[in-house]
């Protein structure tokens, strides 16, 4: 039964995350503009930045979440730039979201590690 619950949340998230990041309307530039934040690189190995861009408070919340719905990585107070360390990441596909101090989730999307 946990894994039913899991595997609902990592597909509604996807759902969210895609909805939000694929939808099928052409992207003009003030759409891509308003998003907070840019990773890279994208598919990752070691490291991958996330810069966070204007519109963002210090006092939001970031975390990683893997594809099974598994939080393995959270930042508070989050700063322009972060580095996170893929070392003890698995290969595969993650869901990051950002997070205000009510929980709302403000932007989110999904990146690669391969190794």
């Amino acid at each position: 039964m946990k894994i039913f619950y899991i595997l609902t949340f990592a597909i509604l998230t996807t759902l969210s995350a895609l909805s939000q990041s694929g939808s099928t309307t052409p992207v003009t530039n003030s759409q891509e503009n308003s998003r907070i934040i840019k990773f890279y690189p994208n598919p990752a190995t070691s490291i991958i930045n996330f810069d966070f861009q204007n519109g963002f408070e210090k006092n939001y919340t970031f975390q990683i979440y893997s594809f099974l719905g598994k939080k393995v990585y959270e930042l508070n107070n989050v700063t322009p730039k972060n580095i996170v360390n893929l070392t003890d990441f698995y290969r595969g596909i993650y869901i990051f979201q950002l997070r205000d101090r009510n929980g709302k989730v403000i932007d989110s999307g999904k990146f690669q590690v391969s190794k």
